[in-house]
């Protein structure tokens, strides 16, 4: 009981961080608001209290929504190098959207350049002082609320899903392991004494014992989804009988969501390639005199249906970079990166001329990202549900790229990449899409292979 009255206090406390920076972040605006209607208020309504109740009432909502989905919220749940930027990215989207929220409630759309320079300043405003209570509250969070205490089942198949938990140590500490062998005879006497019990990869039969004991005490429970779990989570429930169906359409998607995706693709990448020319000249010309070679860089990687394309990015590597015929992963400190080359793949700018390949249709804004051929046949062969993967285009975000990491196991990509192909829908691209702009403050996203991982990949 003492465990679970805690458990809930942290639901509380969070509530209250949310809602105490939504209302500082709308009082902020409601300041640059009045400022602005004080002056520019020739008729007298936009001063009312119904005008700026309406508008105040908006950007309550926008903020406190668009936080909850962009996560910038999660205190003590997300790091702070995760949380900063997710609260970053929403302070940025709901000013934004304002910038035209505003023009619609003053009438004034020539107000539109003025609008963005006070919400611009607006902005950093917020994040300044946002960022600054969001740290203070991830540090009391930690003093109230020390990590918790698991028990960990573990299977014969090795991983390492410990060390990952472990490293969050400033939420989960697992205090007890045992192998699933001896599990069933001393979980009944483990179960209380724990605040949640960690199932890693055990059978199917008795993971669902666990869970269910665990349900029946009330109990918290982690546990490493299997590739049926996840295809299971997107059934739909049918209520045709007294008997309860769940229904897995496993279906391609639907046309008109095709063809919306399709189109915000053709939108999205000419709008990308024209805004975006200038650094594609900068990025070209820097390639070019470092040390004379190409500037583009094909590479065959496959696409839906196993189909074989050649990529296109910025060169960030010496010429003949492949020259054994083998292909290599790029390591950590890899000799091979040139000077622009670090710089670019640091900033993302290498992956941005795969732009002109959503425009041909070869990729998708947001999808699993396309694997070379060689690693397809080696992950094919050592996990044939990888194929999975093909079942949708390659993107150039996707949602393993949002919370995954350059080294990712392949089972585990395979897994977050199933979790967007049997939930895909526009929203979740957007979502992704705003998330991926998160990660670019993230060191561990681009984290390359270690030399051993890059050379056990490459055989």
């Amino acid at each position: 009981m003492k465990q679970r009255r805690k458990i809930e206090i942290k639901y509380v406390y969070r509530s209250v961080c949310a809602l105490l920076l939504t209302l500082i972040a709308t009082g902020m605006f409601l300041y640059t608001w009045y400022g602005f209607v004080s002056v520019n208020n020739q008729t007298g309504h936009l001063t009312g209290l119904a005008n700026l109740g309406m508008a105040t009432l908006i950007y309550f909502f926008l903020f406190l929504l668009i936080g909850r989905w962009l996560h910038a919220f999660s205190v003590g749940v997300d790091r702070k190098i995760v949380l900063l930027p997710s609260l970053a990215l929403t302070i940025i989207v709901v000013n934004l959207i304002e910038v035209f929220v505003s023009c619609a409630i003053s009438g004034q759309f020539r107000f539109f350049l003025e609008f963005l320079g006070r919400y611009v300043l607006l902005c950093l405003a917020q994040i300044v002082l946002l960022a600054f209570l969001v740290v203070q509250m991830v540090n009391v969070y930690r003093r109230w609320f020390p990590p918790l205490r698991l028990f960990e089942i573990y299977g014969d198949h090795q991983n390492d899903l410990h060390r990952k938990m472990n490293l969050r140590w400033d939420k989960y500490e697992i205090a007890e392991t045992i192998h699933v062998d001896d599990a069933l005879e001393k979980i009944e006497s483990k179960i209380n004494k724990y605040d949640g019990i960690l199932i890693n990869d055990v059978p199917t039969s008795i993971e669902h014992l666990i869970i269910k004991k665990c349900y029946a005490q009330h109990k918290r429970v982690y546990y490493l989804p299997k590739l049926s779990d996840i295809i299971v989570h997107s059934a739909s429930i049918l209520n045709i009988f007294d008997t309860p169906l769940f229904l897995n359409r496993n279906q391609e998607i639907p046309l008109g969501s095709a063809f919306a995706k399709r189109t915000l693709d053709i939108v999205a990448s000419l709008a990308g390639l024209i805004v975006l020319s200038p650094i594609f000249l900068v990025t070209a010309l820097a390639i070019k005199i470092e040390d004379g070679g190409p500037v583009f860089y094909k590479q065959a990687r496959v696409t839906k249906d196993m189909k074989v394309f050649d990529i296109i990015k910025f060169r960030s590597m010496i010429v003949n970079a492949e020259e054994v015929g083998k292909p290599q992963m790029a390591t950590k400190n890899d000799e091979r990166i040139t000077k622009v080359g670090r710089v670019i793949r640091a900033l993302r700018i290498d992956e941005l001329p795969q732009l002109i390949n959503i425009l041909k249709g070869d990729m998708s804004l947001v999808g699993p990202r396309p694997e070379r051929v060689k690693y397809v046949e080696k992950f094919i062969s050592e996990i044939p549900e990888f194929r999975f993967r093909y079942k949708v285009r390659g993107g150039l975000t996707g949602y393993a790229q949002v919370f995954g990491k350059y080294n990712t196991s392949p089972l585990d990509k395979l897994k977050l990449d199933l979790i967007y192909i049997t939930n895909r829908t526009m929203l979740l691209d957007l979502q992704i899409i705003l998330g991926t702009l998160k990660i670019l403050f993230n060191k561990e996203s681009t984290e390359g292979f270690s030399e051993e991982k890059s050379e056990k990949m490459g055989d």
